[in-house]
């Protein structure tokens, strides 16, 4: 068998591979032995003289699935995991939305059910605008105070 260290070394260096992945055919040797330059060596690996097989590496897909799976549970949401400060997750933009959003709501349905008249509808309305409350259980705790509702 002739020596091929050359050619691999050749072939790795112009493909950008490791030596351990340049495989030569059998049928192939005595031609890749004669070629000595990096010219013949490339037209070599184009004919498929000269093979470079693909990289190796571990599978992922045991482990992702493994972690989709802890995910679905519930593990690596609790404040241990949590990286960033307070507002990183949801901003407070968006926790302003949903706050406001539902104040909102519960004020219309007090007013469509007649529970409150519009004058009270208004102004709680701006108050809330204003940020006046800082949940809806604040909105109901006032209104207990004006006795607008029963406890």
């Amino acid at each position: 068998m002739a020596e091929l260290e050359l050619q691999k070394r050749l072939a790795a260096d112009i493909k950008n591979a490791g030596v351990s992945r340049v495989r030569i055919p059998p049928e192939h040797v005595d031609e890749v032995a004669g070629a000595l330059t990096r010219e013949e060596i490339k037209r070599l690996i184009k004919d498929g003289k000269i093979v470079i097989l693909s990289t190796r590496g571990n599978s992922r897909g045991r482990v992702k699935e493994r972690r989709r799976s802890r995910k679905r549970k519930g593990e690596g949401r609790r404040t241990g995991s949590k990286k960033g400060r307070k507002g990183a997750r949801t901003g407070k933009k968006e926790e302003w939305i949903v706050k406001i959003r539902k104040i909102r709501r519960y004020l219309q349905w007090l007013r469509d059910h007649e529970i409150i008249d519009t004058r009270t509808y208004r102004t709680l309305y701006i108050k809330a605008k204003g940020g006046t409350f800082k949940n809806l259980n604040d909105v109901k705790t006032l209104l207990k105070q004006m006795g607008k509702i029963k406890e």
